[in-house]
């Protein structure tokens, strides 16, 4: 019985825990079909299709989404590159600072948001710099580019440099190394990194508020529309943005694992 139990706990604490981490997703996605009346949308009455037929029905909401998806892509895929630069100095070699820029990466994701966002904004109102596209976009990259240097660290780790040593020996010079040896093999976390990030960038609000000035983006028109009333097209939004991104990921996760299979690592 104990045996029984034993084995159980562990799948039941994982559904638990599925369970609770995507119910607001799982809402969000119900409520986006919800018949309602009113200006709130927070009690189910009815199914209808009315707010997918018309997602774009809110004019101020495809223009905010579309202000977050061009920052979310520019800000994670500048971040992305300053940060696997950094993280292949970091893995390979040794030089004065080091260590300091170890700890000052870390400063990003351990201050709170409050105190980046202000401080940016005290920053940037400084140097004279009016709050606009410029100086969210600046404020975004800031903070992504530790979560990437993180996240492509980790994948270099165990990285076998004979693969480049062997390259070079049959005459291929350092940029073409890089490009045909270092960078296929590093991509998965590459790619992770900028996904990561571009998710970062989409759902930020904090930073976003202190550096916005009068951009706005989506989390920012959700956090003003909540006073007055959250359309349900924000939910359709969501769920598209959710479907969208969790499709990605699945053919992601398909297409590395094929390519394992076909270099027989699995």
């Amino acid at each position: 019985m104990m045996r029984t139990i034993k084995r159980l706990l562990l799948p039941t604490y994982l559904g638990f825990g599925l369970l609770y981490l995507f119910l607001p997703v799982l809402v969000v996605i119900l409520f986006s079909f919800n018949d309602y009346q009113g200006r709130f949308n927070v009690r189910w009455q009815g199914f209808t299709l009315e707010h997918w037929l018309d997602p774009f029905r809110v004019e101020e909401i495809p223009q905010a989404l579309g202000v977050s998806i061009v920052l979310a892509a520019v800000s994670s895929g500048i971040a992305t590159i300053i940060g696997t630069l950094i993280a292949l100095a970091l893995t390979r070699y040794r030089f004065k600072g080091r260590s300091a820029t170890n700890v000052l990466l870390f400063f990003p994701m351990a201050t709170p948001e409050v105190v980046l966002g202000s401080s940016l904004l005290g920053l940037f109102v400084a140097m004279g710099t009016g709050a606009g596209f410029l100086t969210l976009l600046l404020a975004h990259i800031l903070f992504i580019i530790s979560y990437a240097v993180a996240t492509i660290r980790a994948r270099m780790v165990g990285f076998d440099r004979h693969l480049e040593e062997a390259a070079m020996d049959l005459y291929a010079n350092e940029w073409d190394t890089f490009r045909k040896v270092t960078l296929p093999m590093i991509l998965p976390g590459v790619f992770a990194a900028f996904l990561l990030g571009f998710a970062l960038s989409l759902d930020d609000f904090v930073v976003s508020n202190f550096t916005a000035g009068t951009i706005q983006t989506y989390p920012l028109y959700v956090w003003g529309a909540a006073r007055r009333g959250i359309p349900a097209q924000v939910n359709v939004w969501g769920t598209v943005i959710f479907v969208v991104t969790v499709t990605v990921m699945l053919l992601f996760l398909g297409a590395q694992r094929r390519r394992q299979q076909r270099l027989g690592l699995t």
